[in-house]
């Protein structure tokens, strides 16, 4: 019965979760990212890092984007500090912990959580893992320090992979 009403929730999770209104399959990840306020400071931080052409790339792409208030949460001093040029190595590990290679729409990823009874690890393009889990009726990422961002849109279709949109910024060990 769990499981069921687990696929259930998965599913209407999916099925029923906003998309931005700056979807548009002829654009790439960073001009949708440009074409939304909520991720002034992703852009901010992409630039950067200098990761806004590996992102314009060909891909495909699965971007897991924090929205400004995530960016909010970490100490101002800190954030400041990692986008200055002598830590773009660091912002650019951060960044790209938020990336995976490929296109894994929400339906995937349900599958996944699915056949990983409610839990699958992901290889993001900095080499590290990150964990999508099932829990409270939504579906998280974990970091590697244990930290869960809540994914509140899925599906943001670019011409080259696809967003999805989280309330808080993943970090790697």
């Amino acid at each position: 019965m769990k499981k069921v009403l687990f696929i259930m929730s998965t599913v209407a999770l999916f099925m029923f979760s906003q998309t931005t209104t700056a979807q548009s399959q002829s654009k790439d990840i960073v001009d949708i990212a440009v074409s939304v306020d909520d991720f002034s400071t992703l852009v901010s931080a992409l630039k950067a890092a200098d990761l806004v052409g590996a992102l314009k790339g060909e891909g495909p792409f699965t971007v897991f984007a924090p929205v400004n208030s995530g960016f909010a949460k970490i100490d101002s001093n800190a954030l400041n500090s990692l986008l200055e040029p002598e830590n773009k190595e660091k912002l650019s590990a951060i960044l790209t912990y938020h990336v995976v290679s490929g296109k894994l729409a929400a339906a995937d990823v349900a599958k996944a959580l699915e056949s990983g009874n409610g839990k699958v690890e992901l290889t993001t393009l900095n080499g590290a893992t990150l964990t999508a889990v099932s829990k409270d009726g939504g579906i998280f990422l974990m970091d590697q320090n244990g930290n869960y961002s809540k994914i509140a849109k899925t599906d943001v279709m670019a011409s080259n992979g696809v967003i999805h949109i989280i309330e808080d910024v993943v970090m790697p060990k």
